[in-house]
């Protein structure tokens, strides 16, 4: 009767409250879990590092091109102009290497034409300064197109466990199949937060870059055209005020008149 009493009261205790928290969910996975958002969030820590770092170079070199277009054309040479420039400047390397070119012409025994010549120069300057702006933009592609498969590699050993203990236990109870499910989740959730912002950042500082560059022709093509013509040709600076027109001669009515009279 006492063993009867006892087994019904056992019967009666409700089970221990079930852990569904995101640790438990991770510890669930096991070493495979943890690796798995190990390498997410290092991908994400350098994604963002990566962007918070170009934002900054590119802002730099915008606001270079501001004081260019604004004070750099009414210097009365290039050198003098180059030399009121940062010294890192991106536009001072510009202009630095084609006076170089320039400088060098000279000393060339083949024939060819100055034009060819400094423009190949240009050219070469241009292609290092856009070369290192996309420095670092690969790793934001690669992330992007890479860290939902990551996650989708997390998603499927979180499947695969939970119906290992389905099999096991026998029942597909929420308390048997909480853990690795929600492993599976969390997988499937990181790995789509880290591809976003990658995808996003890459696309903008790449438009930003595709603008940078236009800049810095348009400059490269006054600079040419400045040491083509010696000098004479020359953009005008925006901070420069442009003298005004002359007024035309006011003829006198009276005197005309008169004249005629």
């Amino acid at each position: 009767m006492l063993t009867t009493i006892l087994a019904g009261a056992a019967a009666a205790t409700p089970p221990p409250p079930q852990n569904f928290d995101i640790l438990h969910a991770m510890n669930e996975g096991g070493v495979i879990a943890w690796g798995t958002a190990i390498i997410l969030t290092v991908m994400l820590f350098f994604s963002l590092y990566i962007l918070f770092t170009k934002v900054f170079e590119q802002q730099k070199i915008l606001n270079q091109y501001k004081r260019v277009r604004s004070t750099f054309w009414n210097n009365p040479s290039l050198r003098e102009g180059a030399a009121k420039l940062e010294k890192n400047s991106a536009y001072r390397q510009i202009v630095d290497d084609a006076l170089l070119a320039q400088d060098q012409y000279k000393q060339l025994t083949d024939p060819i034409e100055a034009h060819d010549w400094l423009h190949g120069s240009l050219r070469r300057s241009e292609d290092a300064i856009n070369s290192q702006l996309g420095n670092g933009l690969s790793f934001l592609a690669t992330v992007g197109a890479t860290a939902p498969f990551i996650g989708l590699f997390g998603t499927v050993v979180g499947i695969f466990r939970a119906l290992i203990k389905i099999g096991a236990a026998g029942d597909a109870s929420i308390g048997t199949v909480a853990g690795p499910v929600g492993e599976a989740l969390i997988m499937t959730a990181l790995g789509l937060v880290v591809a976003v912002p990658a995808v996003l950042a890459y696309n903008w500082l790449q438009r930003r870059n595709k603008a940078i560059a236009e800049q810095m022709s348009g400059f490269s093509n006054d600079v040419l055209g400045y040491l083509a013509s010696d000098g004479r040709v020359r953009p005008t600076a925006s901070g420069a005020k442009v003298p005004p027109a002359a007024k035309p001669p006011v003829t006198s009515t009276t005197a005309t008149t008169t004249a005629k009279a």
